[in-house]
């Protein structure tokens, strides 16, 4: 039932236009449907509009506000920067373990997979677990021993996973972004930029599965053993901001404190990248500007952005 948004979205996100024309009035539902039904996107086919407003100043190096259901862009600053994004990046990671699909596909963890640091779940090897358990406690605790796992089984090996996130984010448009893992540990030549990161942020807020992982605080990972842990998320905006429904944090010394997070309220949908924060005010920055950009956002209606 999802596909033929995905394809409408992904199509409209290829065209770009420097013209600006009056957005025509296509109705989205006048209340909010379950996860797996939202409609997002039907607005994406009209040509795009830049917005001009900075919004209120956060301390990010580089930052990205957009409005998640028309695409329009609400506030920027070095939007165009390419720069390290850390964990940000494992929602493209995501994204291509789920175009392959078959979550349920039990997997077996091997001693390559647990050779990295420093957020781990401590997989062991010859652990076996679904693809679906894996994706889950990769998105809530950001652990990069299982990136590494869902990696290898997609593709065979992290060379040839990075590979296919970087023909991921070709195939959207992103044209600044290379990654060389799937976790996003500092890397010679890794980089994106918010621009590319919020088109990422975009579909991956309209994949279900994604939505459902990103939105919960805390997730029941059940270990081979049968001990069952409980992994709280890392994005603490989820205690702070009843709006916030998502998405990813990031942080290493390279590229400082990073975090994709998404907002929802009265049919409206706002998604903020932020990316090389110093301080630990990202949270409030956030809480801030998403909802200042709530406030603006279009929501049913509006002008798509020029990507």
């Amino acid at each position: 039932m999802l596909k033929p948004i995905f394809t409408t979205f992904t199509a409209a996100l290829l065209l770009c236009s420097c013209e600006t024309h009056v957005p025509r009035a296509i109705p989205l539902p006048a209340r909010e449907a379950p996860i797996h039904q939202q409609a997002f996107g039907s607005a994406l086919d009209v040509d795009p509009m830049f917005a001009v407003s900075p919004g209120p100043p956060i301390r990010a190096a580089a930052y990205l506000l957009l409005d998640a259901r028309t695409g329009q862009h609400l506030a920027s600053r070095n939007a165009e920067t390419p720069r390290a994004v850390a964990s940000t990046q494992k929602l493209v990671t995501a994204l291509v373990v789920l175009d392959a699909g078959n979550l349920d596909k039990p997997v077996r963890v091997t001693a390559s997979d647990v050779n990295v640091e420093p957020t781990r779940l401590g997989l062991r090897p010859g652990e076996v677990y679904t693809r679906r358990t894996l994706l889950y406690a990769f998105l809530v605790k950001s652990a990069n021993d299982v990136a590494n796992v869902l990696a290898r089984d997609n593709a065979g090996s992290i060379p040839a996973f990075a590979a296919k996130m970087n023909a991921k984010a070709r195939a959207l448009g992103c044209t600044n972004s290379y990654f060389v893992n799937p976790h996003g540990l500092t890397a010679p030549l890794q980089r994106s930029t918010a621009r590319d990161m919020a088109r990422m942020a975009m579909v991956a807020y309209r994949d279900p599965t994604i939505r459902d992982i990103v939105r919960r605080k805390y997730y029941a990972f059940r270990r081979a053993d049968g001990r069952t842990v409980t992994l709280q998320n890392t994005n603490d905006l989820l205690g702070r901001m009843p709006e916030c429904n998502g998405m990813k944090t990031g942080y290493t010394v390279a590229s400082g404190r990073c975090l994709i997070s998404t907002a929802a309220s009265g049919g409206k949908d706002v998604i903020l990248v932020q990316l090389g924060t110093k301080t630990k005010y990202i949270w409030d920055d956030a809480r801030v500007m998403m909802n200042w950009g709530l406030q603006r956002a279009q929501g049913r209606f509006g002008l798509a952005a020029r990507w």
